[in-house]
C-alpha cells in the first residue's frame, strides 16, 4: 500500500503497518484531509520559530506568538487547536507529536505573571479537548498517549488570607513533569508540582496531586497507587 509506505517513510518507523484493510474511497479522503492540512502548514510555517518538516495544520487552528514554537517533523494540529505559546521557555514539540481538536495550550493565563512553557518530546499523542497550562512548565515526554479530555495545571492561586480577595494574592507556579512511555486515562487531572515517572498508567478520571515512581499504576479522587507494573 502506497499510503502505508509514505506514512511509514515519514515517521521514520519501518513496523509501522495498517492492520485494517481501507476502502479506496477511505484512502481518497484520508489524503485529502492530510493534503490539505499541509497546504494550511505551509502558511503557518514562516510564523513558527522553527518547524523542521512537514506541518499538518487543521481548520480553524489559532496559533498565537508563534515565534516562540519549535515543532520538529510532522506535527499535526487538528481541526480548533489553540495555542498561545506567551512565557519565557515558549512551547517545543518534537517530531511526530499529534495535538487532536478542540486542545488548548497555553504558557500565561495573566500577563503580569509571564509562564515558563511547554515541552513535548517524540511521539507523542494528545488527544481531544486536552487543557495544557504551561504557567509553571510542563514537560511531557517521549512516546506518551492521552485520553481525551485531560487537564495539566502548573499554576495555583494562593488564598491563605482571608482579608484578601483570592485574586490579589497571587499565584504559585510548580512545573509538571510526565515522563516518557505514559498513558493517561480520559478525564485525567494533573495537578501543579506532581512529577510522574517514566511507564506510569493513570486510570480514566484520575487527580492526581502528588509524585509517583516510574511504572506506576494509579487511580482514584485524588489518585493512590494501586500497583507496580514491574510486580514489586
Amino acid at each position: 500500500m502506497i499510503i502505508e509506505k509514505i506514512i511509514k517513510t515519514l515517521k521514520n518507523d519501518p513496523n509501522y503497518k495498517w492492520e485494517s484493510p481501507h476502502s479506496t474511497r477511505d484512502l481518497l479522503s484520508i489524503s485529502w484531509v492530510r493534503a490539505s492540512q499541509i497546504i494550511r502548514g505551509l502558511f503557518l510555517k514562516p510564523f513558527l520559530k522553527k518547524s523542521t518538516g512537514l506541518l499538518f495544520v487543521g481548520r480553524r487552528v489559532k496559533v498565537k506568538h508563534g515565534y516562540k514554537i519549535t515543532a520538529g517533523k510532522n506535527l499535526i494540529l487538528e481541526d480548533n487547536v489553540s495555542i498561545n505559546a506567551l512565557s519565557e521557555n515558549g512551547i517545543t514539540l518534537g517530531d511526530n507529536v499529534s495535538i487532536a481538536r478542540d486542545s488548548i495550550l497555553f504558557c500565561t493565563g495573566v500577563i503580569a505573571y509571564r509562564g515558563k512553557g511547554i515541552t513535548i518530546g517524540d511521539r507523542t499523542g494528545i488527544s481531544a479537548r486536552a487543557y495544557l497550562a504551561g504557567q509553571g512548565g510542563i514537560t511531557i515526554g517521549t512516546d506518551v498517549i492521552m485520553g481525551p479530555n485531560v487537564q495539566i495545571f502548573s499554576e495555583n492561586h494562593d488564598f491563605s488570607d482571608v482579608n484578601l480577595t483570592i485574586k490579589e494574592q497571587g499565584v504559585t507556579k510548580q512545573p509538571v513533569v510526565i515522563g516518557n512511555n505514559c498513558w493517561l486515562g480520559g478525564g485525567t487531572s494533573i495537578l501543579s508540582g506532581v512529577t510522574i515517572g517514566d511507564g506510569c498508567v493513570v486510570a480514566a478520571g484520575s487527580v492526581v496531586n502528588k509524585s509517583f515512581p516510574a511504572n506506576s499504576v494509579i487511580g482514584g479522587v485524588p489518585a493512590k497507587l494501586i500497583k507496580n507494573r514491574e510486580g514489586i
